[in-house]
């Protein structure tokens, strides 16, 4: 489970996506979230995932073949105010498009920092979900960075935007540097594909 996992492409448009069908994890969330150390991290791969510390640097839709079971689809990081207007337009449409054209969206994993409360974007992110039906959940991401006090003020803060969420259920800490939550979302993996 989890053996082979391969990088397969760099879509920058909806008419790109990979003609194998199979079933799709798609990631998302803000610039420098985090999404590429969580696949590094989860798989146990150094350099599966190109990881940047420059944000915004994903303007692609990057696919990654896990054991021929399903994709893990990760979406370019949103809200970084480096870039151009347009250039934010063309990645919002990407997006969009991207939600609008697949069917074969399992699961979304919505990354969101763990030290901020959630931006505007995580919640028009959150509204898109819920309005196409997409089923969710939310890493509370970097939790390794949070004092043992600020954990439940983290989870706060989410749930005060995000009522639905129950930890453990559909909320998870996570942290590529401690490991925490791999157990939990690879068991949650497991249970959707193997």
């Amino acid at each position: 489970m989890f053996e082979n996992q391969k990088f397969i492409a760099s879509v920058f448009s909806a008419a790109e996506l990979p003609k194998e069908r199979l079933p799709e994890v798609v990631l998302c969330g803000r610039s420098n979230v985090g999404k590429s150390s969580f696949i590094n991290s989860l798989f146990n791969r150094k350099n599966l995932a190109k990881t940047s510390s420059t944000p915004g640097k994903t303007r692609s839709i990057n696919y990654y073949n896990i054991d021929s079971k399903f994709y893990v689809v990760d979406l370019p990081g949103y809200g970084y105010a480096k870039i151009s207007q347009s250039e934010r337009k063309k990645w919002g449409n990407l997006i969009n498009d991207f939600f609008s054209v697949s069917k074969h969206i399992q699961l979304t994993i919505h990354l969101i920092d763990s030290r901020h409360q959630p931006t505007e974007l995580d919640i028009k992110l959150n509204d898109m979900l819920r309005k196409l039906d997409i089923p969710y959940i939310v890493l509370l991401n970097k939790s390794d960075k949070l004092k043992q006090s600020e954990y439940s003020i983290a989870k706060k803060k989410v749930i005060g935007i995000f009522p639905e969420l129950i930890l453990n259920e559909n909320l998870f800490y996570f942290s590529s540097i401690k490991g925490t939550g791999s157990k939990e979302i690879k068991k949650l993996l497991t249970a959707l594909f193997y």
